[in-house]
């Protein structure tokens, strides 16, 4: 559920009034879920899925793929020079990837909460933002799993935490769990996919990597169980964007040709407050505009029409924002400026950019610092003097 823009600002607050009531309502429905049977919530968790499979041999088996990777990234140019979150985050490990196959399973919510026939959460699998501790996972908000409907042989899941409303989650966290299943169990073969699919992009997507079996929308107060369930890794839980990831992304969804557009390119997010639009864009955009970028809606295209632009951008101006996710298909060297608030400095995309290679810069606001404290300001708007946006921008064209 989105916020209305006038509680957007209380956001952080309400995050951690969110995570405290699940953690204490959690400890009473799960002293009721043995009476409650089928539909009671989890009643113990694993953090890891091997934990979960070695709890219960006969119900869960973990297929592996491929093995965990430490990525040391190239240093990042921006301004202020060398921001601390960009210069904590110049090494990075990348976990295993493998599929979680659950005889019995359960999947919860429009999160993807994943269950063993022994109430079992497999915490890793059914990670949540901002939770680490599983006592505070979204599925102890309510006292059962809600409605229960079996699905008949073998489902797969490629819901989690972001994929039913966001463009970059629905990609990397949904689309891309493909990969990790043909790396995993590449024989693998399914009569039903729990993954979002009631907007344009979504079934776009699904239509262009050709993805087959029933589809069963995930929603909140409702669980599929399957017979069985095959759960792949998230292969971007921590965002990091992995090499594998984007290479089989770019394989899958490549471009068909070309648009008559310009290839420099200025990522509008419109004018509505707290949103993460860039404030001053009426005077920066004439100046932009003598420098040959074209402004873009990318909402407005489709989505191999945004491949194929982006597939030919050669620079890309934009506040932070899930329209950037489409330089995963822009070639190696396109230069890409992010401007970002003070208070929320992201690097989902930033990842992908490493990952193809672009020549990336970045803009913080000043403002309070955040040092240490992640997704403070989550929605907060971009407000950068123009004058510093275009010193970047002709540094970055020179």
């Amino acid at each position: 559920m989105k916020l209305p823009a006038w509680l957007r600002p209380w956001w952080p607050l309400f995050k951690r009034l969110h995570r405290f009531v699940t953690l204490m309502l959690g400890i009473g429905f799960r002293r009721a879920s043995p009476v409650l049977k089928g539909n009671g919530v989890p009643t113990t968790s694993s953090d890891w899925s091997r934990e979960t499979a070695a709890a219960e041999p006969d119900n869960v088996t973990l297929h592996p793929g491929l093995p965990a990777v430490v990525l040391d990234r190239t240093a990042t140019a921006g301004d202020p020079a060398d921001h601390w979150v960009f210069a904590e985050a110049k090494q990075a490990m990348i976990p295993a990837t493998f599929t979680l196959e659950v005889r019995g399973g359960s999947l919860s919510g429009d999160y993807g909460a994943t269950t063993t026939p022994g109430k079992r959460l497999d915490h890793e699998t059914s990670t949540y933002f901002g939770v680490s501790d599983w006592r505070e996972h979204p599925v102890f908000l309510r006292p059962t799993l809600g409605e229960v409907e079996h699905v008949p042989g073998t489902v797969l899941s490629l819901t989690t935490r972001g994929t039913t409303s966001n463009y970059y989650h629905f990609l990397y966290d949904a689309i891309a769990r493909l990969g990790v299943l043909e790396d995993s169990l590449p024989d693998a073969r399914w009569d039903a996919v729990v993954v979002p699919h009631q907007t344009k992009y979504q079934k776009a997507f699904l239509e262009l990597i050709g993805l087959e079996g029933k589809l069963l929308e995930p929603r909140r107060g409702l669980t599929y169980r399957a017979d069985t369930l095959l759960v792949p890794s998230n292969p971007n839980w921590h965002l990091e964007a992995p090499q594998s990831t984007v290479d089989w992304l770019r394989k899958k969804l490549p471009a068909t040709g070309t648009m008559d557009l310009p290839k420099r390119l200025y990522l509008t997010r419109g004018d509505l407050p707290n949103t993460r639009r860039y404030v001053e864009e009426p005077a920066l955009w004439p100046e932009l505009e003598k420098r040959g970028f074209h402004r873009l809606d990318a909402g407005t295209l489709t989505v191999q029409e945004q491949i194929n632009v982006f597939a030919q951008a050669e620079a890309i101006v934009a506040p932070h924002g899930a329209a950037l996710t489409n330089m995963t298909f822009s070639q190696p060297g396109v230069k890409v400026l992010e401007m970002f608030p003070a208070t929320y400095v992201h690097l989902g995309l930033w990842s992908i950019a490493q990952a193809i290679g672009a020549d990336y810069r970045y803009l913080v606001a000043e403002g309070v610092e955040q040092a240490g404290r992640r997704n403070q300001g989550v929605l907060d708007d971009v407000s950068i003097p123009p004058a510093r946006v275009l010193a970047a921008v002709d540094e970055m064209l020179g």
